[in-house]
């Protein structure tokens, strides 16, 4: 049936959607940008001094390792909620959607387990 002007537009179906509002902001929402601006710096700090020389042992390298770390861990938390949440939201709409993002969350904790073992790795040697 051709649409008229003073008709609404139908509604897109529930499996047409590409996004969903979030209902509540993470702890770490705001500060995510800033918090990722420091772990970037102290990482480019901590790798420019391996490539120009110093040891993992150099107490450059182990700040910057002690600072870096602990944000990549919180910050990947924080997005795993976000992305736990994502996949929740979505699987009434379209299942496979909320599965796929269950894979991200997977990822997410595979990141956080390899920044972890990567710093303890480095503070102790």
């Amino acid at each position: 049936m051709p649409v008229l002007d003073r008709q609404p537009p139908a509604p897109a179906p529930a499996s047409a959607l590409r996004a969903i509002p979030e209902t509540a902001p993470t702890p770490l929402q705001r500060h995510y940008i800033n918090l990722s601006a420091i772990a970037l710096v102290a990482g480019f700090i901590a790798i420019t001094a391996l490539e120009t020389g110093s040891t993992l042992q150099s107490p450059l390298v182990k700040l910057c390792i002690l600072l870096a770390a602990p944000i990549l861990i919180v910050t990947t938390a924080d997005a795993g909620l976000r992305i736990w949440r994502s996949a929740w939201a979505w699987m009434p709409i379209n299942r496979n959607r909320g599965l796929f993002r269950l894979t991200w969350l997977a990822a997410a904790g595979l990141g956080i387990a390899v920044f972890a073992g990567a710093a303890w790795l480095a503070l102790t040697a």
